[in-house]
């Protein structure tokens, strides 16, 4: 390798850095971002040589474009990498150097990159992440206009359900006038974006094939296809991870631990972590809180029922994620559907 180049990206443009192996003499351009650029920026560089860039939010099409140039791009995580470079001040000259540096010190902390047609795929089920998110938002804008006239829907399992419509626009026709008028519209889109999420999953079940991978997914308890196919999608190659404690981190389903003088405590869950696989494994563990007492012999029912005695509903949640994150990297790992541990002297073991 005759050179190291970094890049340090952001909205509009991009600063690389090139520095020669021989004499370390570095120079410094900035790129302006078009379609283009970025290989343009790069002719006449040796095929295959590394070049790093942080995991910002446009790094798709920066990855790409390093890809149609020949060279290999290698994705940076931000955060550990500002640690690492242990720098007081910020500047993106400084950012750029960093990079190299480490690059040049071989602890250049890496992240892993998902084939294009893997990182396209995602699109459908972070979108509808995001529809459902919206969903929710506006079902509690309306459970709060009906709760502040007294209007509440009462035991119905799901208020905004068919079954339940009838009387949920009944109690919209008793708000004062500019209430139901607002409630109304909130409610126009509520439906449209049922019909919108209705899309999604239609055609997500045309593109997506289920793979053995998402079928023994589903043997999990609270997974079904669509939550599959988001941890399989997200997770990816699970053979990146060197075992379940790190999937279970990565997934943002570990707590802070703060460990001195012989006292632990832990604290709130990362923020650096992939959000949907977190949203996942979260959906799935407020799945078996739902359902536990139907089941009440299962391993997850269990753990949900210990904790929830001790510190509550959320961080109960919070186990039972955290357990399915885990059990989510033998699945993959060995190939085997979930099996359900059972309870021995106090301690939980594979049956």
């Amino acid at each position: 390798m005759k050179e190291y180049i970094a890049f340090d990206s952001h909205k509009h443009y991009t600063l690389m850095e090139r520095e020669d192996v021989a004499t370390g003499r570095t120079r410094q351009v900035r790129i302006e971002h078009a379609p283009g650029a970025i290989r343009k920026s790069l002719a006449g560089c040796p095929a295959g040589t590394p070049v790093p860039v942080e995991a910002t939010g446009n790094w798709y099409w920066i990855v790409k474009e390093i890809e149609e140039a020949g060279l290999r791009p290698v994705l940076v995580h931000p955060r550990k990498a500002k640690l690492m470079m242990g720098m007081i001040n910020k500047t993106d000259k400084l950012d750029v150097h960093g990079l190299n540096r480490l690059q040049r010190n071989g602890t250049l902390p890496t992240v892993w990159i998902p084939p294009g047609d893997l990182r396209d795929l995602r699109e459908l089920t972070r979108g509808r992440v995001a529809l459902t998110r919206q969903r929710t938002r506006l079902k509690n804008v309306i459970r709060s206009a009906l709760t502040k006239y007294g209007l509440q829907m009462g035991e119905v399992s799901d208020p905004f359900g068919i079954r339940a419509r009838k009387g949920l626009d009944e109690r919209v026709a008793q708000l004062p006038s500019e209430t139901r008028f607002m409630t109304g519209l909130f409610l126009d889109q509520l439906d449209f974006i049922a019909k919108q999420i209705a899309t999604v999953e239609k055609r997500f079940q045309a593109l997506v094939k289920a793979t053995p991978d998402m079928e023994r997914l589903t043997t999990m308890p609270g997974v079904a296809a669509i939550l599959a196919a988001t941890i399989a999608l997200e997770v990816g190659d699970a053979s990146r991870f060197p075992d379940a404690e790190h999937l279970a981190s990565y997934a943002g389903t570990t707590p802070r631990v703060h460990s001195s003088g012989g006292k632990t405590r832990y604290g709130k869950l990362r923020s650096d972590v992939n959000r949907h696989l977190k949203w996942a494994f979260a959906e799935a563990g407020n799945s078996v809180a739902v359902n536990h007492r139907r089941r009440p012999e299962k391993h997850v029912s269990r753990i949900y029922r210990r904790v929830r005695q001790r510190r509550g509903h959320a961080v109960a949640v919070g186990a039972v994620a955290r357990h399915l994150a885990e059990a989510t990297f033998y699945i993959l790992a060995k190939k085997e559907t979930y099996r359900d541990p059972s309870w021995r002297n106090g301690r939980a073991r594979e049956a």
